[in-house]
């Protein structure tokens, strides 16, 4: 055998003693999981906690879960495709929600797929589009009425008067109201710590507000200026007093409408948009500028330019604009034909 072939048959048989002893494939199993099926109701209940605090909102979302899990029939699956969510989007439209139903419900359900997507449940999601809503006419109480609401209400409850001036005079919401306890009240403000954006505001009260969480010291002090109350006994005082005061076909006239009134009369006192933002805590100026239209006031300058205002002039007949400047353009071209005229006159006698 040749020097050369005697080092190939070395090399090789080196090479394959290298890559025999060397190199080990491995499998890992480990990472490998079976693929499940959910239904939406199993996934809700098992990150219901995590993702939603409780209180008033989880029990919606509780509700918004349920029907689409109703309206998907039960079905169990590991994708969400985006035919399925067009489908359920049609069928909400179908049994008469608005498109600000149909995101809110959205917004429940996209929550929950992501998290479940996170956490290796799901393995594809759908693009969500947001539904175009209308801006609806916002509804608020006229003094009058607010007058009437309230003697009627306090003829029942004296605890839900003082909830529902307060509730008018801080356009906070009937949760954040319930909520509070003696330590979010300073003498002249109060904060609202159990907010639905989950950011603490402090706002000033006035002089009425004060005086419905002011405790007159008769009695064991409760935890809190409304803590006697719940949500059911509030609506419940409430719908009779409006019912007695002719005000039981207006659907608009719920608890909410008195953060509208607050909101309202701020925004037709002159105070700013952003202003009215922090005031109610909003997340977004968007949300603020439903009220917008109602600063009318800003608009009024727009008159004085377009007030029509008719020119003085010698005759007893008014005269246009446009025909007092006439004149005054014939008069300013004058001067300048005598001018030329001159001119052609000299270089004639020259």
């Amino acid at each position: 055998m040749s020097q050369d072939a005697l080092q190939e048959s070395t090399l090789s048989d080196r090479f394959a003693v290298f890559t025999s002893q060397n190199i080990r494939v491995k499998y890992n199993t480990g990472n490998i999981r079976e693929v499940k099926s959910y239904r939406i109701g199993e996934l809700f209940s098992a990150y219901r906690d995590i993702l939603w605090d409780d209180g008033r909102h989880k029990y919606n979302v509780s509700s918004f879960i349920g029907e689409i899990d109703e309206i998907l029939l039960g079905e169990r699956f590991s994708t969400f495709d985006q035919g399925t969510l067009d489908n359920l989007v049609g069928t909400l439209r179908q049994r008469g929600n608005s498109n600000a139903t149909i995101n809110r419900k959205m917004a429940a359900l996209s929550k929950l797929l992501r998290k479940a997507q996170k956490m290796g449940d799901i393995h594809s999601l759908p693009e969500f589009r947001r539904q175009k809503e209308r801006a609806g006419r916002i509804r608020f109480l006229e003094k009058d009425e607010e007058a009437r609401l309230f003697a009627a209400i306090r003829s029942r409850s004296e605890d839900a008067y003082r909830l529902s001036v307060f509730l008018v005079d801080t356009g906070c919401r009937l949760g954040e109201a319930l909520g509070l306890i003696w330590n979010d009240l300073q003498p002249m403000r109060v904060s609202f710590w159990i907010t639905k954006s989950g950011r603490s505001r402090t706002i000033p009260l006035t002089q009425r507000a004060r005086d419905t969480v002011a405790f007159s010291g008769e009695g064991r002090r409760p935890k809190g200026p409304f803590v006697m109350l719940n949500q059911p006994q509030f609506r419940q005082i409430w719908n009779e007093a409006k019912q007695e005061v002719g005000l039981g076909a207006d659907d608009q006239v719920v608890p909410h409408i008195l953060r509208h009134t607050c909101a309202s009369r701020l925004v037709q006192g002159g105070i700013d948009i952003r202003r009215v933002q922090m005031w109610l805590g909003h997340q977004t100026l968007q949300m603020t500028m439903r009220y917008a239209h109602l600063a009318t006031n800003d608009l009024d300058s727009c008159v004085v330019v377009l007030e029509t205002r008719p020119v003085e002039s010698t005759n007893a007949a008014a005269v246009s604009p446009l025909e007092a400047a006439a004149p005054a353009v014939v008069k300013a071209r004058k001067p300048r034909a005598k001018k030329a005229s001159t001119a052609v006159g000299e270089k004639k006698r020259a």
